[in-house]
């Protein structure tokens, strides 16, 4: 059993160092364990840091692609290098690498095939009241449009099953935790969840520069993933919406019509037509991005397989550069 912990890194030179320190080096039930680093383009000293602290494979991009980029090339050379499990955490020390046994655990145990540690959101003291009630609410929307029960979407240390890797592909510039939640929901793949603790704060957080900024961009991601696996379902609400809207604007036209008054509301009569036509061209347009997600699903399958014959030839060399 090989696990490898992987950690995606922007400029986190000085809290690295605190990171590694933190995550064991043996795991009762793992035989190889194993650090791998992500240099998302950094401009200071991360690589070097990373290889003076015995760092076992770096992944180094030239330029910065983002989070959600660098979680996936992370993914990526893990599968080549043989991981069985992986787990992703992050350089700034947020979360404790002592808690990676139990993070693992119900993997080894055959119990799931996706863990996600989940923080005591009540009780970080640097979570603003507003911050907690919105994580709770994220929490909630998310695991409903999934179908499954987390209580810390936005978390991001997780571990992944070695079939799990292989069947998530993360589209979003932005961040990969909701979408992976609900991908992993859609794919009916078993997820669970185990309390983890936090340590004290290192850095503030880079990957955004407000909260309102951080909910737009997270509301704009859930809608895109959903829309890309349920098409049928959020364009037929719309749709729906759409229709009933302008069944209503035309009872009332029809109201006025039976008073002898109908002359008056034509233009009602207008925006009814106009929101009906509407209505049933977006449910139409629901059928055929079901179509088009069927056509995704077997794309999905045949990248799988090219994956899996793409892992199983020799490992790459320690250091990449993309």
């Amino acid at each position: 059993m090989k696990v490898i912990v992987q950690i995606p890194c922007l400029n986190e030179e000085e809290t690295l160092p605190v990171t590694l320190r933190d995550i064991p080096r043996e795991i009762e039930g793992v035989d190889e364990l194993e650090i791998l680093v992500i240099d998302d383009g950094s401009i200071d000293g991360t690589a070097r840091v990373a290889k003076e602290h015995g760092v076992d494979h770096i992944v180094k991009l030239n330029r910065r692609h983002g989070l959600a980029k660098a979680f996936m090339a992370g993914m990526e050379a893990c599968l080549r290098l043989g991981a069985d499990i992986i787990v992703n955490t992050d350089a700034d020390n947020q979360y404790r690498g002592t808690d990676i046994p139990s993070l693992i655990e119900p993997i080894l145990n055959g119990e799931a095939d996706m863990v996600i540690g989940c923080r005591p959101i009540d009780d970080i003291e640097h979570f603003s009241w507003g911050k907690k009630v919105l994580q709770r609410i994220g929490s909630w929307a998310v695991s409903q449009l999934a179908d499954l029960d987390v209580g810390d979407v936005t978390s991001g240390f997780r571990a992944y099953g070695r079939e799990t890797a292989l069947h998530l592909n993360v589209l979003s510039d932005f961040t990969y935790t909701l979408e992976t939640v609900i991908q992993a929901g859609k794919k009916n793949l078993a997820v669970a969840c185990v309390p983890v603790g936090t340590n004290e704060v290192l850095r503030p957080s880079r990957l955004f520069s407000s909260t309102a900024s951080y909910v737009k961009r997270s509301i704009g991601t859930i809608v895109r993933i959903y829309s890309m696996y349920e098409p049928l379902k959020v364009f037929s609400y719309v749709g729906t919406l759409l229709c009933a809207s302008g069944a209503a604007i035309f009872l009332r036209y029809l109201y006025f019509w039976f008073q002898k008054q109908g002359e008056g509301h034509i233009q009602s009569l207008i925006f009814a037509a106009v929101l009906l036509m509407l209505g049933f061209q977006t449910i139409v347009t629901g059928l055929m991005a079901d179509l088009t997600s069927a056509n995704r699903r077997l794309t999905e399958q045949i990248l799988r397989r090219i994956r899996t014959l793409e892992i199983t030839e020799e490992p790459k060399a320690e250091d990449d550069s993309s």
